[in-house]
Formats: structure tokens, sequence, C-alpha cells
């Protein structure tokens, strides 16, 4: 009888490991069928999210699934960079949100400036012991001298890079509530043009407006919310008849008047309204009813908004777009915050995003250039 219950014990031990070697090498097969294809979704999007155009290229002809994923992410345009100004010293960080690092750079040049202005990879400071305004590119370290100009509480923008001939300089200054001065430069002119205009609408001109260039034409928000335009080249000021956007109750409390961002893309003025206890409200103009749109998307545009300047971006990874940059870096470093217009939320999860507080000379959004190791 034990005989009989050993070769039965022996029976049910291999059968158990007959079992065994069979999960195995099912197991071992269905691994070898498995390739790269397979790749979950998220983890094959923020591999290809990290390789540069080429290399983006050449994976997406590895099936259809890479292709669909490798040119969701393919980045063609170039995110801009966040800019810091240091209280002290020569110092300036550079904070790339894509692959979330710093670079620093010593600037002695920018000593004693305050920043006005970016746009093309530029620039515009003034140095108000002077009153001495000019352009500096920090990557290649040119700088382009203007003429000395005084400037109390207003802003300043220019049209594009001033190694163009069509370079124009412009700002805005309240006279009264029915005139405003408007100055403008070139680079290589000897003095700035000023030239008094009258409002047809009521336009109060601070630090806190906002200035974009936008086909041709420089467009000004006001600390009320109201549209000036000018053209530069027929000389005309005008205030445009739209109303304010409308905006909840609750955004006009403390400093509601500074939590504004204003920025172009494909011809089209966007604004951005914020408000400490309520998610942003995004803004366009529509030129032909003339009347404030909100945006419920951004249909993969992304933004960078700065309180200086404020920049659009097409064709970046797919996890940027849809989003709106603030000049905010988090995390020491690690993560800039944004707010998703698909998640309609903040991230980092919001806790009090206050903008009107922030000091608007701190940071500012400007272009890096393609290869920033020359710069080192």
């Amino acid at each position: 009888m034990s005989g009989k219950r050993k070769r039965k014990l022996k029976l049910l031990s291999d059968t158990i490991a007959d079992n065994r070697r069979a999960v195995d090498e099912g197991k071992s097969e269905n691994l070898e069928l498995q390739s790269w294809a397979d790749l979950p979704a998220e983890l094959l999007e923020l591999i290809l999210s990290r390789l540069i155009l080429a290399d983006n290229i050449r994976a997406s002809s590895v099936c259809k699934r890479w292709h669909s994923v490798a040119s969701d992410v393919r980045i063609v345009s170039q995110s801009p960079w966040l800019m810091y100004f240091p209280k002290f010293g020569d110092c300036y960080e550079f904070y790339d949100p894509v692959q979330r690092k710093t670079y620093t750079l010593e600037l002695p040049e920018l000593n004693g400036s305050r920043v006005c202005y970016t746009k093309d990879g530029w620039l515009l400071l003034y140095r108000p012991r002077t009153h001495r305004v000019f352009f500096f590119n920090p990557f290649t370290r040119e700088l382009i001298k203007l003429p000395r100009f005084e400037m109390t509480y207003q802003i300043v923008a220019f049209s594009c890079a001033p190694t163009s001939p069509d370079c124009v300089l412009f700002t805005v200054k309240h006279v009264s509530p029915t005139v405003v001065a408007i100055s403008t430069c070139y680079p290589g002119a000897t003095e700035w043009t000023t030239i008094n205009h009258p409002n047809r609408l009521p336009f109060v001109s601070s630090i806190w407006n906002k200035l974009v260039f936008c086909n041709g034409l420089f467009y000004c928000l006001s600390l009320t919310g109201w549209l000036g335009v000018f053209d530069p080249v027929e000389c005309i000021w005008n205030v445009l008849a739209v109303p304010p956007p409308k905006c909840p109750e609750n955004f006009f409390a403390k400093n509601w008047w500074k939590g504004k961002f204003m920025t172009e893309h494909g011809g089209d003025i966007l604004v951005i309204y914020t408000c400490c206890s309520e998610n942003p409200i995004i803004f366009k103009l529509d030129q032909t009813l003339m009347k404030w749109e909100e945006m419920r998307t951004l249909d993969g545009v992304t933004l960078f908004a700065s309180f200086l300047s404020s920049h659009s971006r097409t064709d970046l990874i797919g996890i940027m777009r849809n989003n709106v940059y603030f000049s905010k870096v988090r995390f020491y470093g690690k993560r800039c915050i944004s707010f998703s217009l698909d998640d309609y939320r903040y991230y980092p999860r919001k806790q009090c995003h206050d903008w009107g507080e922030q000091d608007p000379f701190e940071n500012i959004w400007i272009e890096p250039p393609k290869d920033f190791s020359v710069c080192m």
C-alpha cells in the first residue's frame, strides 16, 4: 500500500512540474511575441517626446502606432525659456519647461537695468539711473544702444528683432483721460518721437498695461480692459469700441487689474484673465464682430504668460499642448505651473496662484537659441 502511495505522489509531482513548465514556456512564448511596438502608450509617448526631430521622424517609420504617437509629440517649434533676473549679482538663470532643466549665464552687461520686453530672442532693457534704453541678446552677447528716454509709469514693446529694418519701438503714456502721449523709435535713430493723441474713449495707461505687435499694429490692453491700437506706419491711434471682456464678479477683487496677460497667435489677439480663487479665463478678440469671445480650447496651441510679454507656440510635445504656462516654477525647478484647458485645472494642483502679487520684473519668457551649448 505504501508503494502505491509513493507512485501516486510521484505522478502528482511530475504532473505539477509539467504544468509549471508549460506555464513558463507559455510566458516565454508571449514575451518573445512582444515587441517594442507593444510598449504602453504613456511610456512610448514619454520616450518619443525626448527625441530630437530627426530621430522622431525615424521612429515614426517603425509602425502605424509609433507613427501616430511620434507625430503627436513631435517638436517642430521650440518652447520659450523662462529667464530670471536676480536682485543681486550677474548670474542669470534660464528654465527650459520641456526638459525641465535650468541653465546659467553670467551677464554683467545687464547690471543696473530692468527688463521691458522680449521678442525673437532679444531683450529690451532700461537703466532708470541713466535713462539708457538698449537691446541685448543674452545668447550672442550682441548689444544695440538706443537714444536715451525717460520711462515713468509705462511699458514699451518692439515689433521684431532689432537687426531687422522693420523694427519699431512703441510706448504709450497717460496724459489725461482723453489724451495719451505715444513715443516711437527705431535702431539707428538719434531721438524718440513723441506725439499726443486724443482718445475717443477713456484709456488709462500704466505699468500694468499689456502690449503686443500683430499684423503690423501695436495693441495695448489698458488697466481697465479697453484695447488701444496704434498703426506705426500711418501714425494713427484708436481706442476700439469693444467693451472689456466679461468676467465673473469675484474676478474683480484685490489686484484684479494686475493678473492679466496678452499675446497673439495667427493674427488673433488673446487675453488671459486670472483670479486667485478661480481658474483662468481666455478670451479672443473677434475682429469681425468686434467683441471678446471666451475660448474653451486652444486647439493644440500652447501659451506662455509673463507680465511684460507673452508668447504662443504650436507643435510642442503632446502633454504641453492646449495649456497655459505661467512664469513660476515649483518643486525645486522641476515643474512649471501650467493650466490645462483639456482637464480644466492647474498643474501642479492649484493651491493659490495670485498672479497679481508677482513682481513683474522678476522673470520673462524668451526664445532660446537652437544650440545653447555655444553660449556656455
